[in-house]
């Protein structure tokens, strides 16, 4: 069963009384990774000069501008209602079949979008009492500056019950996404009014979707459950509030396309489902189809591949913690390889974990030896995240756990190192209270019950690298003698590790630096390590790198874009700052100048601020052409702003649907998920700029446009994703 609502009149948005709460409904609602963040630094910039203003009417040269762009002169299949049957007089509704649906929607993802100035700011949300807002968008008449562009025209699809968590369609939404309701839940023939009237943001992800339904034909179906009194009382409800939309604000919009504001539909879901199963995203039994992309399954997709495991160690392994449920967004039946890894031990870093002693290393070795226990599940160790021991105020009691942990995972890795370890003088390196009658360490003296070749160990967390950093690079420079920074670089560059530690994590293994080369089992009696003072980059270095986002370009912050000892040591050797401009002593600039394997080796983009009125669009080709230069010269890029979360994630998800020829969301994901810990940012008009881009890139690629998700669905799997970021 299905419905189509005809958009209403264009016309002006009016005040909203609060923003409507997003129903992810696909799983419920996103868990959160730990750690995560939303930077709260990323400042607007300054209020837009008249220049900058202007640049809301005639912007640079975008993609839509391309002679081979593809154009569809009839905005929507549903313009004419009246070519569909009626089954209702009032409210006006009218049947569609599934086939009707189906070309409707794929004619709507084959139309190029309007171009950026037509739909900004308006998409920004210009509430007529939000003076902030108002202020520092307006350009011209405010009442005409909020009014609704006329170019737009999209398909809303809404299921009738808002159960979204089976039997869901592409891009459908529940009611309350859309309707105001009463206390008890009732909705009622009022759509919901979503800019906001206080604050200021250019980041209103939330409010995109109700914003593009009143722009829209809107569809509404239902699952094969759902009683069809309740389908019909639906359709009666958003037909009704089409005309209270168009008839409130009508003087601003007088020269409104006449047509019928509502369509509903006859067919079943089953036979929907059945005829047409690329616009199911959620089957009938609750299945994720992978024929609809889903950000929340594709983030976790991206991370988990991001970070698979990889053998950091002998016998060691570091990675994301298994998740048997995680399959290919586009094959549903296809697992993830590093699944298939076989471990004898798990080691999960998680910041609840107590420090392990003596008792919880007796209670694995006697796991470990129960075969019958051991086959049917792996035994697993706790240890507390990353940033969990703090200075100035660590004990030594914490220390010596961590010495104690390293130790003993490498003795079950590496059996035949025993004796070694044993004959090893502790004296100088464990004070006597934590030593046996022989001068042994008593906690880590325990009976090894593996053969010579060693157990398999995973150091595992949620996203791979967050919370087992700590444990993993002290972990490192034991097993192979190495100071802190070498650690970093080698598990960063040798083994393709993306780690992101706390600046506590990098002082505590620095301070404790000479106890674990001493302790180490692969020192050899050589101690050069120790005599080498830190590197520069060491001290400047805020604990995490930039994030790789591809062999050949890196995405970061001003701080990291400030350390070019740090940037040469990753072979980083141009640098594209985004609005911000770096500051370096003549020394540094002068030997990056001497190094450079790149004439040009730096490349500023001057006048973009993170204030959603500047474009972007015009730098990309400027861009990526500057990223290509250093990948042909077997360099990579760092690509930043201030926090690198906006500006420069933009240009590099532009860089990965220019590499990949992938959709907006596919690329989106695919760069949140290796910005590590912190959550890119590209604000409103950013993002659709890229929209607009992926229909260049079909057309540089001589491929038809379809879209796969469209703008109003894309915003609001965004803003799903963020909510649980959000300070509340």
């Amino acid at each position: 069963m299905a419905t189509v609502c005809a958009r209403p009149a264009l016309l002006n948005t009016r005040a909203s009384s609060s923003q409507q709460n997003i129903n992810t409904s696909v799983r419920g609602k996103p868990t959160a990774v730990p750690n995560k963040h939303l930077p709260d630094t990323c400042s607007p910039g300054p209020t837009p000069t008249k220049l900058q203003q202007q640049q809301l009417e005639t912007p640079p040269g975008s993609p839509e501008a391309s002679e081979h762009q593809q154009i569809i002169d009839i905005p929507s299949l549903l313009v004419d209602a009246g070519k569909y049957p009626k089954v209702s007089d009032s409210p006006p509704i009218h049947a569609l079949t599934a086939q009707e649906l189906f070309e409707a929607l794929e004619h709507t993802a084959s139309r190029p979008l309007p171009d950026t100035k037509t739909v900004f700011p308006w998409l920004h949300g210009l509430h007529p009492e939000n003076s902030i807002q108002l202020t520092y968008f307006s350009a011209r008449n405010k009442k005409q500056f909020r009014r609704a562009p006329r170019t737009l025209r999209g398909i809303t699809v809404v299921k009738a019950g808002g159960d979204l968590s089976h039997s869901k369609l592409k891009g459908a939404i529940a009611p309350d996404e859309l309707l105001l309701a009463t206390k008890t839940g009732e909705q009622i023939s009022t759509f919901l009014d979503v800019d906001p009237r206080d604050g200021f943001s250019i980041r209103n992800f939330q409010i995109q979707a109700v914003k593009m339904a009143t722009m829209s034909d809107i569809v509404v179906y239902a699952d094969d459950r759902t009683p069809k009194e309740v389908l019909d009382k639906l359709a009666s409800i958003i037909s009704r509030a089409q005309k209270v939309w168009r008839e409130k604000d009508r003087e601003n919009d007088v020269e409104s396309l006449a047509f019928e504001p509502f369509l509903t539909c006859l067919d079943s879901f089953a036979k929907l489902q059945a005829g047409h199963p690329e616009i199911v995203a959620i089957d009938d039994r609750g299945n994720m189809t992978g024929a609809v992309m889903d950000f929340f399954h594709s983030e976790r997709y991206e991370m988990h591949t991001m970070s698979s495991a990889t053998e950091i160690a002998h016998n060691v392994w570091l990675g994301p913690t298994p998740d048997a449920s995680l399959t290919a967004p586009s094959d549903p039946d296809a697992a993830l390889p590093s699944e298939a890894q076989a471990y004898d031990l798990f080691v999960e870093a998680t910041d609840p974990a107590q420090l392990p002693d003596k008792k919880a290393f007796g209670l694995m070795e006697s796991l470990l030896a129960n075969t019958k226990v051991s086959q049917n599940a792996i035994p697993q160790l706790e240890f507390p995240g990353s940033g969990s021991i703090m200075p100035p105020s660590w004990s030594q009691a914490e220390v010596d756990a961590l010495m104690d942990t390293v130790t003993w995972l490498y003795k079950q890795a590496n059996p035949d190192h025993e004796e070694m370890m044993h004959r090893k003088d502790s004296q100088q390196m464990t004070p006597p209270k934590y030593r046996d009658a022989d001068g042994d360490i008593g906690m880590i003296d325990l009976h090894i019950n593996a053969g010579r070749q060693g157990r398999k160990v995973l150091i595992h967390c949620t996203d791979g690298y967050t919370e087992t950093s700590l444990l993993a690079l002290a972990y490192y420079m034991y097993a192979n003698c190495a100071t802190v920074d070498r650690a970093y670089v080698e598990l960063h560059t040798k083994h393709h590790r993306n780690l992101f530690s706390y600046p506590t994590d990098v002082a505590l293994l620095s301070s404790i630096q000479p106890r674990i080369l001493q302790a180490s089992p692969n020192s050899a009696g050589s101690m050069a390590a120790l005599c080498q003072p830190a590197p520069r980059w060491l001290s400047k270095m805020d604990g995490s790198f930039p994030s790789r986002i591809m062999n050949y370009m890196y995405l970061g912050n001003l701080g990291h874009a400030n350390n070019p000892d740090l940037l040469r040591e990753l072979n980083i050797g141009q640098i594209l700052s985004v609005g911000e401009t770096i500051s370096w002593t003549s020394d540094e600039t002068k030997r990056w100048k001497d190094d450079a394997r790149t004439q040009d080796s730096i490349l500023y983009v001057d006048g973009v601020q993170d204030n959603g009125v500047d474009p972007l669009t015009s730098s990309f080709f400027r861009c990526l052409d500057f990223i290509k230069k250093g990948r042909e010269a077997g360099v990579a890029t760092l690509v930043h702003c201030r926090v690198g979360v906006s500006r420069s994630a933009t240009i590099c998800i532009a860089e990965v649907m220019n590499e990949f020829g992938i959709s907006l969301p596919r690329a989106y994901c695919f760069v949140r998920a290796r910005r590590l810990n912190v959550i890119i940012q590209p604000h409103l008009r950013f993002s659709y700029e890229l929209l607009k881009w992926e229909e260049y890139q079909c057309s540089k690629r001589g491929k038809p446009l379809r879209r796969e998700l469209e703008w109003g669905t894309i915003a609001r799997e965004i803003a799903a994703m963020n909510r649980p970021y959000s300070r509340q």
